[in-house]
């Protein structure tokens, strides 16, 4: 049974940078494709940031291009983010699909496998 556990959230001002990690037992994360999601309150769960299960495709919402990175070896997901803006502050997500992927929609529904969460806050 696969458990993901994320961490590294924190109270951060804006235009600093804070790294989400996210621990994974009972699957090798690299040949699977991961993702970190957000949800701020009053609005729904949307996605952040994508990669397929191959790693050679990777996407981002707009709001965090060229701010953001996601990136991974077998055992943890990472999701660097940097230039915070007050409209970041959400609960992240990391999440897992157990199915093959090549590239993902970035879509909630494709994945299987959901960590508890991890609150970032960005403000002054």
């Amino acid at each position: 049974q696969l458990q993901l556990v994320e961490s590294g959230g924190s109270l951060v001002q804006p235009g600093g940078s804070v790294r989400l990690s996210c621990a994974a037992s009972g699957f090798r994360l690299d040949a699977y494709a991961v993702a970190w999601f957000r949800q701020a309150p009053g609005k729904e769960r949307g996605g952040v940031s994508c990669l397929g299960s191959t790693g050679s495709s990777r996407q981002y919402a707009d709001s965090g291009k060229g701010r953001f990175t996601i990136s991974r070896n077998n055992e943890k997901v990472y999701l660097e983010m940097n230039r915070l803006k007050p409209g970041d502050t959400a609960v992240y997500f990391c999440a897992f699909c157990s199915i093959y992927i090549v590239q993902s929609r970035c879509d909630t529904r494709e994945y299987d496998y959901w960590g508890q969460g991890t609150q970032v806050t960005v403000s002054s």
